[in-house]
């Protein structure tokens, strides 16, 4: 994806496009699913109504705003890469290929990606996860999550354009507090899961990697008029190979592929909080 395609990115116009991290953007149209009845609207709803617009969508193209934002592509260094014998945008295998997805940390983000196939795929798959987690909505973490999975290159427009995108006005309009945290007795909720990856492109010190995930985003807790929601959507990010190691220079999100909805239960919003509180989440590999 290239960001001066995004809007409000570099070179661009405010406005909707096609993407979710327009993940960074903010304007992506997503479809949420909302309980048919009044009350508690996590117990009892089965069939959950389906609209285009939600104010708890908004949120979720926010926390992908990062990855959104709109920057010029950068050549590769052209340094020697291991190669892979999967050929690019091929469907692969599930299992695990048993190799050591990274070799270290950065800000609490898996780092030390392999330059290879394998290496842009689980780079692309942790990134999303950190740039759609509940730390985006904060200055300070959000700041050591941009500068821990972005090419150094286009960190400091991309945290400006950030911090004029987290406004208090946002945060009242998807719930928050001013400061961007959740109001006493709700626990605020951002995840993305990716459910599949591939690379569509790889030269060297480049790569083009696809992340298809599914998210939660909401609040939840009692008397929550933002519940918890399930969305889906794929994640296109373009890789540089910096330092050592695998980096997003641009990124861009469309809406699904979106399976059909089961018929589960909705569960209380106090199991909501509690299943997110209780349950961490993974370092992605191929």
């Amino acid at each position: 994806m290239s960001f001066d395609d995004e809007p409000g990115h570099v070179g661009g116009d405010p406005g909707r496009g096609d993407d979710r991290f327009s993940t960074l953007g903010g304007t992506r149209q997503t479809r949420t699913r909302m309980p048919e009845t009044t009350g508690d609207v996590y117990g009892g709803a089965r069939r959950p109504q389906r609209t285009s617009r939600s104010l708890v969508m908004v949120v979720g193209v926010v926390v992908l705003l990062v990855a959104a934002i709109a920057f010029a592509n950068r050549g590769g260094d052209g340094s020697a890469t291991t190669p892979d014998t999967a050929k690019p945008g091929a469907a692969e295998p599930t299992a695990a290929t048993g190799t050591k997805p990274v070799g270290g940390k950065q800000g609490g983000i898996a780092s030390g990606f392999a330059q290879t196939d394998q290496g842009a795929q689980s780079a692309a798959a942790n990134y999303a996860v950190a740039l759609g987690s509940e730390g985006m909505f904060k200055a300070g973490t959000r700041n050591d999550i941009v500068r821990a999975t972005h090419d150094p290159a286009v960190v400091d427009g991309l945290l400006g354009r950030l911090d004029q995108a987290y406004t208090p006005s946002f945060f009242k309009n998807v719930g928050l507090n001013d400061d961007g945290s959740a109001p006493a007795g709700l626990t605020f909720i951002s995840r993305t899961i990716p459910v599949g990856t591939k690379v569509t492109q790889q030269d060297g010190g480049s790569a083009t990697a696809e992340v298809w995930c599914t998210g939660l985003v909401g609040l939840a807790g009692a008397g929550s008029t933002k519940p918890v929601t399930q969305t889906w959507f794929t994640i296109t990010e373009k890789l540089k190979w910096v330092g050592g190691d695998w980096k997003v220079e641009s990124s861009s999100q469309t809406e699904g592929p979106t399976p059909v909805s089961g018929d589960n239960r909705a569960s209380t919003a106090d199991e909501i909080a509690k299943a997110v509180q209780g349950y961490g989440g993974f370092t992605y590999a191929r």
